[in-house]
């Protein structure tokens, strides 16, 4: 029963060790590095765009409370 035991738990961290190699070597390829510098970049462009909208929204409020434009001028301007 002991030598069940062992071979099936054996078994089981070789099972567990070869997919953590293969999922390994496919992050380390070429594949793995595409995807990565795209998820980089995607994450960079929805922050520049987030930073672009809070930006002149809050010009359009300085520009309000400055009295440089009336609230029927202050329209998004994209």
């Amino acid at each position: 029963m002991k030598k069940i035991f062992w071979l099936g738990l054996g078994i089981t961290v070789g099972v567990i060790a070869a997919r953590k190699v293969a999922a390994a070597k496919g992050a380390i390829g070429p594949e793995g590095l595409n995807r990565a510098v795209g998820k980089m970049s995607d994450a960079v462009h929805d922050f520049a765009d987030a930073l672009r909208e809070n930006m002149d929204q809050r010009e359009g409020d300085l520009r309000l409370a400055l009295g440089l434009e009336s609230e029927k001028q202050s329209s998004p301007r994209h």
